[in-house]
């Protein structure tokens, strides 16, 4: 049998005494033959001839070959590729220069991974083409779709009646171009093939037209569940007139990629499109209100922020207010660079409250800006975006100086000035599965990868089994850029030190203060509040200090390994890395007992009465563990904390005998579950937020903005035209 070559980008099962022309083509065609069936292949060895210094033999194996660790030996953090499987195709070089199989094992001791085969090294740099990747991204997104449950649906009709006479909101309604209307519809109905629990709401004003959509897919509600710390509200696309009026949600997740929250298309930036906005959005996420939320600066979306979140944090996006400042400050243009750079030593460079405003209050006097209404917005604002009263919170690095350093700025690669609503749809779903391969990726790298230290250091190899890589890898820039910094000793009491560091390239100085007895660290450069881990000025302070672990309450749970855990990890930081080490331990011997127990039915009850059993077991050692509260997703790893397995709302009682209530989980939003060719009516909001809206709102909104909300339209979905929704008015 001669095979010189491969088909349809796949092979069949290699055959001994199968010839190829040479070994590489017999290695391609091996590996060919891995990725349909689910490994890695590597190169094991090769031979040459003593007398002609050719190749005369060649070994390949799955990436998963070598010797096995033994029991005893110390676990991995994360698992070796190496774990003693034989799987391999051995070749041979014949006198005539072909090559044939000489010897190959098929089986295997671990999972085969067919689905994410192009995630293994060997197999990255195939041909696009060849790998399929519309096939893969569709596979992708059925899978992620399946793991989700029921279709919602819902058309919200709901109005502030006093505020949209005000607003003269009858004439509001969103401009659709030709064919938008189809395409839209076209839209909802593949997100609801695709994702069974994919969530849109329509608004319509008093005319019945259409005035604000919003839809969210099953991943973004689930990605949300873990990842509700904080998050960036987008409005740039709308602010800066783009043809689109977009408007998007967006989150980090553990790898510090962005996450998808929701999408809306909106009519105006009135108070009251933002306050329905912001309340579908809220009713989506199952009523859970962010702890922190990013904005432009805008004093309708200001007073929707207090209406429908109050206990939120709200912040300005840093990037908003420089591209602000920059383009709205044209007539300084010969003072421009100097002015910026200026500006940028005040926001950046001021360490106290007191400095900012005194270099300030410099500022607007030399350049004459004490009437300019922005400077006087942005100094009135200054609590809610300048770096310098950013203090006690974490912005998972979504604050920061330019959009281009932005989770957000992912969209602008689907996105420009001229793009309509038809073309943008069109690049949603790719958008999105870009999103969730990218994802994917980052989860099967952080299984098969081991990351590598670079330093001698004791705080990098503790997080090395903790943090997820692409985190590991930015703190692993500030501990080797800690050996180039400078500390000295400012003012000492007790176990409180405040230190100055100097940094050798830069030569700036930034100010950390340490107190021993509670274990707090605080850096001038704000680099945990921005970006949720310690700097290098903080970890050369802990090394003078005499500390050699980072306290748990700054390794933050969001860029743990464990951050979609369904049990939150709160341990101590060294019981975090047992936990990861056993996990993985076990996670080898059940594949080993799967392969066992399988081979019969015999085997097979064996090795289930003995899960059951250890089930049970394992279940009766953790229940007796004292119980405490869960954390929250962004939470630190807080010290003496265990992991409470009961049931939300169930008491369970700990050694001591102590009844132990665990919070219960907030009840889900009532909705209607339909599919497009049934009836969609307005939703009604719960009595208790009725009951609530005045009093959440700003006092100067307050008799402004009624609390009772009324019902505009019910309409049949599927008796919508396209030439109805064309003219963005839909049928009473």
């Amino acid at each position: 049998m001669d095979v010189n070559t491969v088909s349809n980008g796949s092979s069949s099962e290699p055959q001994e005494a199968m010839e190829f022309d040479s070994n590489e083509a017999a290695y391609e065609y091996y590996k060919e033959y891995a990725k349909s069936v689910g490994f890695g292949t590597a190169k094991l060895s090769s031979r040459r001839s003593r007398a002609s210094k050719e190749f005369i033999d060649a070994k390949f194996s799955c990436i998963r070959y070598g010797n096995k660790q033994q029991s005893d030996d110390a676990i991995n953090p994360r698992p070796s590729p190496k774990i003693g499987c034989k799987a391999s195709m051995h070749v041979k070089r014949k006198p005539n220069g072909k090559w044939y199989v000489h010897n190959f094992v098929k089986e295997h001791n671990h999972e085969l991974l067919p689905s994410q085969s192009h995630f293994f090294r060997s197999h990255r740099n195939s041909d696009p083409l060849k790998n399929g990747n519309k096939v893969r991204r569709k596979a992708i997104l059925s899978t992620v779709s399946k793991q989700y449950g029921i279709y919602q649906s819902q058309s919200q009709a709901t109005g502030l009646e006093n505020y949209i006479r005000n607003q003269n909101d009858r004439g509001r309604f969103l401009t659709l171009g030709e064919g938008d209307a189809q395409v839209l519809l076209e839209l909802f109905v593949t997100m609801q093939e695709e994702n069974p629990n994919f969530f849109y709401s329509v608004d319509l004003n008093e005319e019945h037209q259409l005035r604000n959509v919003f839809w969210i897919d099953a991943k973004g509600i689930d990605d949300y569940k873990n990842f509700n710390d904080v998050v960036s509200f987008d409005t740039m696309y709308f602010m800066n007139k783009y043809k689109l009026p977009l408007v998007c949600f967006i989150g980090v997740n553990q790898h510090c990629q962005p996450t998808m929250l929701g999408c809306a298309l909106i009519a105006d930036e009135t108070l009251f499109t933002y306050f329905w906005l912001f309340q579908t959005w809220f009713l989506a996420m199952g009523n859970r209100a962010p702890d922190v939320i990013l904005t432009d600066q805008s004093n309708s979306i200001e007073a929707a922020i207090a209406a429908v979140f109050p206990e939120t944090r709200h912040f300005y996006n840093l990037w908003n207010v420089l591209e602000k400042v920059s383009r709205q400050l044209d007539y300084l243009n010969p003072w421009h660079d100097t002015f910026m750079a200026k500006f940028n030593k005040c926001i950046h460079r001021s360490w106290t409250e007191e400095e900012f405003d005194r270099r300030w209050g410099k500022l607007v006097n030399k350049f004459n800006l004490n009437e300019d209404t922005l400077f006087q917005s942005l100094y009135q604002d200054r609590k809610l975006w300048a770096p310098t009263f950013v203090k006690n919170v974490s912005l998972a690095g979504l604050y920061t100086s330019s959009r281009s350093e932005s989770p957000n700025s992912f969209i602008d690669k689907y996105i420009n000035l001229e793009t309509s609503m038809r073309e943008f749809l069109e690049q949603y779903k790719v958008m999105m599965e870009d999103l969730y391969e990218e994802q994917a990726k980052s989860n099967f790298d952080a299984w098969h990868d081991t990351p590598e230290l670079k330093s001698p250091s004791p705080f990098e190899k503790q997080v090395s089994f903790v943090y997820t890589h692409e985190i590991f890898k930015k703190f692993q820039v500030e501990i080797l850029g800690a050996s180039a910094c400078h500390v000295k000793i400012d003012k000492q009491d007790g176990d409180s030190i405040r230190c100055i560091v100097k940094e050798f390239e830069s030569g700036q100085e930034y100010m950390v203060e340490w107190d021993g007895t509670q274990l707090d660290i605080c850096c001038s450069c704000r680099s945990f509040e921005f970006k949720g881990y310690l700097c290098r000025h903080a970890v050369v302070v802990l090394q003078m200090s005499g500390v050699f672990n980072i306290p748990s309450k700054y390794v933050l749970q969001r860029w743990t390994n464990a951050a979609t855990s369904r049990y939150p990890i709160s341990e101590k930081l060294e019981n975090v890395q047992m936990k990861t080490r056993r996990l993985n331990d076990l996670c080898r011997r059940a594949i080993i007992l799967g392969e066992e127990g399988s081979i019969s039915q015999e085997s097979y009850k064996i090795a289930l009465g003995a899960i059951k059993d250890a089930l049970a077991r394992c279940s009766n050692v953790n229940n007796s563990a004292p119980n405490v509260i869960s954390k929250e997703p962004g939470s630190n790893l807080d010290v003496n904390m265990g992991i409470n397995r009961a049931e939300p709302g169930i008491e369970k009682s700990n050694r001591n005998g102590t009844v132990v209530l665990k919070e219960k989980v907030p009840a889900q939003p009532e909705v209607v579950n339909i599919g497009i060719d049934a009836s969609f009516h307005q939703m009604e909001l719960p009595n208790a937020r009725h009951l609530q809206l005045h009093n959440m709102m700003p006092s100067h909104l307050q008799g402004v903005v009624p609390t009772m909300f009324h019902n505009v339209a019910s309409t049949q979905f599927h008796n919508v035209t396209s030439a109805q929704l064309q003219n963005s008015h839909l049928p009473h």
